[in-house]
């Protein structure tokens, strides 16, 4: 019995596996000019928070992809070893500009299909820690394959409030411990899409940012 239960286990990785490093790949160097960067620049308007993005597998429940939404004087996305992007849209490494209300939803749109969905997790922060933590995504440099939520968790570890955030490889740990911050908020996001999301980047693509 303990041995059938192994080998589905075991089935269940290797099917889920090719999709989790479709979602977790990355590792490049990539670097948008400054002229590129400043013109993306956006501001909400809204309070400092950071907002951590969990992707998970709609039938198996296995963590595929972690990425943090910092909001602070200007809104970014720390995409770590992702495999989204938009050509309107400037990176460096793994840190995302101009990152709209459009964009964030396309972001998620990316990610939620049949086989995935995304978990929203927000918590409020200061000013001070929105550009601490900032500073530290664009100094992280590009994040190998796999190493989503460690670099995520590097980012925070440490920071004021974040503190009780573990050491993980793990994007559901990441989520669970990141659930418990004062303040937290969650939001999944359902989507029927097919499996594959290129279509998904193409009509994004083709659509205003702003």
């Amino acid at each position: 019995m303990v041995k059938g239960v192994r080998q589905m286990r075991l089935f269940f990785i290797c099917l889920a596996l090719p999709l989790f490093l479709a979602a977790c790949g990355g590792g490049e160097h990539v670097w948008a000019s400054d002229e590129e960067v400043q013109r993306a620049a956006y501001s909400t308007g809204l309070p400092p928070s950071v907002t951590l993005y969990t992707v998970i597998g709609t039938t198996t429940g296995a963590g595929g992809h972690s990425a943090l939404m910092i909001d602070g004087r200007e809104r970014i996305m720390f995409d770590p070893a992702g495999s989204w992007y938009h050509p309107w849209i400037p990176e460096r490494n793994d840190v995302h500009y101009g990152v709209t209300e459009r964009m964030r939803k396309f972001y998620i749109d990316y990610h939620a299909r049949e086989t995935w969905f995304v978990r929203e997790q927000n918590v409020p922060v200061t000013p001070e820690v929105a550009a601490l933590l900032r500073a530290r995504a664009e100094a992280h440099g590009p994040t190998g394959k796999m190493m989503c939520s460690n670099a995520v968790v590097t980012i925070l570890r440490g920071a004021p409030g974040f503190e009780s955030i573990p050491a993980t490889f793990s994007p559901l740990k990441l989520s669970a411990a990141f659930a418990k911050l004062p303040g937290a908020t969650s939001k999944d996001h359902y989507d029927g899409d097919p499996a594959n999301n290129s279509g998904v980047l193409m009509v994004q693509q083709k659509q205003d940012v702003r």
